[in-house]
């Protein structure tokens, strides 16, 4: 059974225009700029006594890092590099970095360092060991192996089960219903156990949906309505049992690349994707991001290039200070092209040190 047109939270009903938005956003900046502070950066505001107080926009305890960032040492068979490898040593090396969460993308590593695979019990001890924390996993979600995920859930001490992958790749509404019906099946499982169940974007699930004007030749609509995906997915699931995880990146993506739709009388439309407001619609269903960045390059096909965060043109700065509720959220780093191959086999760790610098360089300002 599917659900719609719930009454929104009100905190987010206050805040859902554009206007409001912009004006946060602009407030912020303005804010920062008075007192000589960087959107991420190491140069400080000079603070007058009494009058400002500095505070970090995302908590200690909720910086985090996806491991498929650092995937080619999780995988590493021993090697001499000097390099760690294989979750003892990576997972070490990270909490030494200043990470305090892990989400997990795969549960395996090189067979050539215990003589045979890793369990998850094995795993948990190295969290506990390293003072981590499992915030969620990128594994995959589908009724007949949904019972064995979440007992690996259970045994990591994770809160949130998730998955990489859209809960469909059509642009159909038809069988975004029947995810729907599907996910809130699932997600009604997990929170029996304790878990929260989450699905996270690419640029496609911002997309706009093929759910109006002609047909074409096997019955499906040709136009749209201008309703995204992912948007029309949120309506269809329950908040109780169904939330999500914002990867930063590709939300800036989808407003480069799925701007403009047929309307059902051929017209074409100007539709700009807003990744705030996309958040703040859904607040209390946003508990997980991936923060990733980019530089901007339009002659690239997704208009921009990853790098590490805080070194592109993705304002974290004034995404995180507009959507508030700083304790909710949780911040994964990641960078998909992180590796740097056999030629520099210490690039993704490197990287994850310098993301986590930036990422605990951005900070609020308050009275």
């Amino acid at each position: 059974m599917t659900r719609t047109n719930r009454p929104m939270d009100p905190a987010a009903r206050r805040l859902l225009t554009r206007r409001s938005i912009l004006a946060a956003s602009a407030g912020a900046a303005a804010a920062l700029g008075a007192v000589g502070a960087n959107v991420v950066g190491t140069d400080k505001p000079a603070i007058a006594h009494g009058q400002l107080r500095a505070e970090p926009l995302i908590p200690e305890r909720n910086r985090g890092i996806i491991l498929y960032s650092v995937r080619d040492r999780i995988s590493a068979a021993p090697d001499d590099s000097g390099v760690p490898y294989g979750f003892e040593r990576v997972l070490a090396r990270i909490a030494e970095l200043g990470y305090q969460e892990v989400e997990f993308a795969g549960y395996t590593q090189s067979t050539e360092i215990l003589g045979r695979q890793i369990t998850p019990a094995e795993i948990r001890k190295i969290l506990d060991d390293n003072g981590l924390a499992a915030n969620g996993a990128h594994a995959s979600i589908n009724p007949a192996t949904f019972e064995q995920q979440m007992d690996i859930a259970e045994t990591l001490g994770m809160k949130n089960i998730g998955t990489g992958s859209d809960p469909t790749n059509s642009a159909y509404t038809a069988d975004w219903d029947t995810a729907a019906d599907v996910w809130n099946e699932l997600g009604r499982q997990a929170r029996r156990r304790g878990l929260r169940l989450y699905t996270h974007n690419h640029d496609t699930a911002y997309s706009f949906l093929l759910d109006a004007g002609p047909l074409d030749v096997n019955g499906k609509p040709t136009r749209s309505s201008g309703i995204r995906r992912l948007e029309y997915f949120f309506g269809k699931t329950d908040p109780r049992y169904v939330f999500f995880e914002l990867d930063i990146y590709w939300a800036y993506v989808a407003r480069f690349k799925h701007r403009k739709y047929i309307d059902r009388y051929g017209r074409e439309r100007t539709d700009l994707f807003d990744p705030i407001l996309n958040v703040v619609s859904q607040s209390k269903r946003f508990p997980l991001f991936h923060a990733k960045d980019g530089n901007r390059n339009s002659a690239l096909a997704n208009g921009y290039e990853m790098v590490p965060l805080g070194e592109g043109d993705i304002n974290f700065q004034q995404f995180f200070e507009t959507i508030g509720d700083a304790d909710f959220r949780h911040a994964n780093w990641e960078q998909d092209t992180a590796p740097g191959g056999v030629t520099n086999p210490g690039q993704s760790l490197d990287f994850a040190a310098l993301s986590y610098t930036n990422m605990s360089e951005l900070t609020i300002y308050r009275r």
